[in-house]
């Protein structure tokens, strides 16, 4: 096979193309930086652990009809005595749930923990018509229930015995009633 220049061509393989590309597809096949699929690049951690508790549809009636957005509660923490609960509304799920975890890491607390990673004293709150009371439980594990058992497992306590003593199912207030039993410990 002839050239335009006159030149044999000591190029073999038939599959490939000008430009050094080795792939008879058009593709480069293996790229330099990483696999076929592009470049590979590790996952990085987040910083806190999260998990949407309660997803509501809710709606606003205007001239038209009714519009519809989504509202989301989402726990957030470190496992390590940092936890936070927050709220988020829009259109879409996954814009709500950002919302919440935006809304979340402003509403952090602390929780001062023991060598067990346990609490050292029994503690109870009230939120709405949520009231809950929590003991200290050294071997039993994590006894709670609901949202609750997420707040607690999200910061990070291992050994607590907790129980929701009111009639409502409100995972928000159930929550946020959490949340303030565990700020009174500081």
């Amino acid at each position: 096979m002839e050239t335009p220049n006159n030149k044999p061509n000591t190029n073999t393989t038939p599959t490939s193309r000008p430009g050094g590309f080795g792939n008879r597809f058009g593709g480069a096949g293996r790229s330099r930086s990483g696999g076929p699929r592009g470049p590979r690049f590790e996952r990085v951690k987040p910083e806190y652990d999260q998990k949407v508790i309660d997803v509501r549809r809710v709606a606003r009636v205007m001239a038209g009809g009714r519009r519809f957005s989504f509202s989301v509660v989402v726990v957030i923490g470190n496992r390590k005595g940092k936890v936070g609960v927050g709220v988020g509304k829009a259109m879409d799920t996954s814009l709500a749930i950002d919302k919440a975890v935006n809304q979340a890491k402003k509403n952090m607390i602390i929780v001062p923990l023991t060598k067990e990673n346990g609490i050292d004293r029994e503690i109870s709150a009230k939120f709405g018509s949520s009231k809950i009371t929590a003991r200290p439980a050294h071997g039993r594990g994590l006894v709670a229930g609901s949202a609750l058992r997420t707040v607690f497992e999200l910061a990070g306590i291992h050994h607590i015995n907790a129980k929701i003593l009111s009639r409502s199912k409100n995972k928000l207030n159930i929550a946020r009633a959490g949340m303030i039993a565990l700020r009174k410990l500081s």
